[in-house]
């Protein structure tokens, strides 16, 4: 008798055998209530009144396309002016146009 049948059945009665031994009923599932509860009804809660911002941090005046234009233009020529590249050109150029 070979080795290679004998060990193919061998393994094969094995498998079968092993799914099986693991194969349980499934637990049985809780019935759905028939009825659901009723939700809970929709409350409307009042809208809260607007708070004021303080005086100490009133916003600037918005500046108009053609003012941040010519702002960004002039510290682009300040840049160019200290002839700056890269990072240290672009660092500039944001605190230059914070400034008022």
């Amino acid at each position: 008798m070979k080795l290679v049948p004998l060990f193919a059945v061998a393994a094969f009665a094995a498998f079968v055998g092993s799914a099986a031994i693991a194969q349980t009923a499934a637990p049985a599932t809780p019935a759905k209530p028939a009825v659901m509860a009723p939700a809970a009804p929709v409350v409307a809660t009042p809208a809260k009144p607007a708070v004021a911002a303080p005086a100490a941090t009133a916003a600037k005046p918005k500046m108009t396309p053609d003012e941040k234009k010519a702002k960004s233009k002039a510290c682009s020529e300040k840049a160019d002016a200290q002839k700056l590249h890269g990072k240290a050109r672009k660092s500039f150029r944001e605190k230059c146009k914070r400034e008022a």
